[in-house]
């Protein structure tokens, strides 16, 4: 029996999954899909936002506050990317600008530092790129970006090395309540006992609720986002985080730069049915070209190498929802945790943990908060180079061109503490297509080596989900 189960390995689960395993307890952690940080997590735009926006007293206001600060310590303990940007919400008359200073009045209530509003001016020499009709902007300097997927990846791994455990395709499909625990029926077949569980579902976490409440206190009301991500050589064009005033339906279209020099260009946002639905549409990016005419005449469309879409997990909460269930004690819910939820992260772990849940216990003697990945050759020295090619010469093969990915990358990246074993997967953690072919060139090559560290058939290796293979049948023949 387990002590602690966490549903859901998104950035939300992954986070709690570490804050647990400080404690002498056993921890296991499941996803439904075969990797972890599938969906929410995968596709947002990445920003650790400063806390201007959420309303005051709220736990979104509180939590993306201290979030944001605790991604500074993340960044020393986890060795993730941070990029500290800087952003800019701008106004184009009188009208607007008046919702500035009512943004900034909020900012100074939710405690956000440094924020000021300054003239058009200083917004050119800033970006000189946005649109001559901006007259003012909201400055926020503690606005930073991240690599979502790294962060959660990273957190399972010093979890893991904490000793807690982490089951992929592990779809929940019953839980029932006994007297002292939970039985969670898996889709397997398969049957885990908790203690206590910990519903981070995303998207899912009120169907997930709805498996042992009769009425779950909140609804998730999806919300679909779809981008643009412009080439690395579009690096520098902006440097600050781009926002249009905000409106009910979200932070608007956005200009974000990223980690690894790429630029995002979103998100739309509307309702959707289907939880799962990440294709993107004619009408979403167009309205996404549209929207950005306000902020810049000068993007480089030109430079798009690739779309995307993510669906968001909206409440009918309206905060986030970070409570213990009413029905069944040591049953807690971490819902509804739509933007600013990345930002909130860190924060939202620590809020459950020592706020909700309570945990009464110590700190374990040799717990060890470090984790430090294996860092792609390319970043190395020459001399760490030179000495790296020595102990795996496979370094030598250089399999992505445009990301500088050697074959030995991708071998670590197949076989470390959270790897995995399709093509999404090595992508997400060795960036092997990402670039701007991606993975025109270098795909092909990655499916054989993953074909042959695992020992599976070219036809078994998977794209992403299970049952994903990009090649059905031999077509040649000796």
């Amino acid at each position: 029996m387990k002590d602690y189960v966490v549903i859901g390995s998104g950035i939300i689960g992954s986070l709690i999954t570490r804050a647990l395993s400080k404690y002498p307890v056993s921890v296991h952690l499941l996803d439904k899909e075969n990797d972890i940080a599938s969906h929410q997590t995968i596709a947002n735009s990445a920003i650790i936002h400063s806390g201007h926006d959420p309303k005051p007293g709220s736990l979104k206001a509180k939590l993306c506050v201290l979030g944001n600060q605790l991604y500074d310590t993340l960044e020393q303990e986890l060795d993730i990317d941070l990029l500290r940007t800087g952003a800019l919400v701008v106004a184009h008359n009188e009208a607007e600008e008046a919702q500035l200073a009512v943004l900034l009045e909020r900012a100074h209530t939710n405690g956000v530092t440094d924020v000021k509003i300054i003239d058009q001016p200083t917004i050119q020499t800033l970006e000189p790129r946005l649109s001559k009709g901006i007259t003012k902007a909201l400055s926020l300097p503690t606005t930073k970006v991240t690599f979502p997927w790294e962060v959660a990846i990273h957190a399972v791994a010093n979890a893991i090395h904490n000793g807690a455990t982490f089951q992929k395709n592990a779809e929940v499909v019953s839980i029932e309540p006994n007297e002292s625990h939970f039985t969670i029926q898996l889709k397997d077949g398969s049957k885990i006992e908790a203690k206590h569980v910990i519903n981070a579902a995303g998207v899912m976490s009120d169907l997930i609720a709805a498996m042992i409440e009769p009425t779950p206190e909140f609804k998730i009301l999806p919300r679909k986002g779809e981008y643009f991500v412009l080439d690395r050589k579009a690096v520098g064009l902006f440097k600050n985080v781009i926002y249009p005033l905000p409106t009910q339906a979200g932070k608007g279209v956005l200009i974000v730069p990223q980690t690894h020099g790429n630029i995002l260009l979103g998100p739309t946002s509307y309702a959707v049915t289907d939880r799962e639905d990440e294709s993107t549409t004619r009408d979403g990016l167009a309205y996404v070209k549209t929207h950005l005419q306000s902020l810049s005449n000068d993007i480089p469309f030109d430079l798009i190498i690739r779309t995307f879409a993510g669906v968001r997990a909206t409440s009918s909460f309206e905060d986030f929802y970070i409570q213990e269930s009413k029905v069944y004690p040591h049953f807690y819910h971490v819902a509804g945790i739509d933007s600013p939820g990345l930002t909130a992260a860190p924060a939202i772990a620590q809020y459950l943990v020592e706020h909700v849940i309570k945990i009464d216990l110590p700190i374990k003697p040799d717990y060890d908060p470090i984790y430090r990945k294996t860092p792609l050759f390319h970043t190395l020295s020459e001399a760490q180079k030179i000495e790296e090619i020595a102990k795996y010469p496979k370094h030598g093969k250089l399999i992505c061109k445009c990301e500088k990915v050697t074959e030995q990358d991708i071998i670590h990246a197949i076989h470390g503490p959270t790897g995995n074993d399709t093509i999404k997967g090595i992508k997400k953690r060795s960036r092997a297509g990402a670039g701007l072919c991606q993975g025109g060139y270098c795909e092909s090559e990655v499916l054989k080596i993953i074909a042959r560290e695992t020992g599976e058939k070219p036809n078994e290796v998977n794209y992403y989900a299970e049952h994903t293979p990009i090649l059905v049948k031999e077509t040649k023949t000796k």
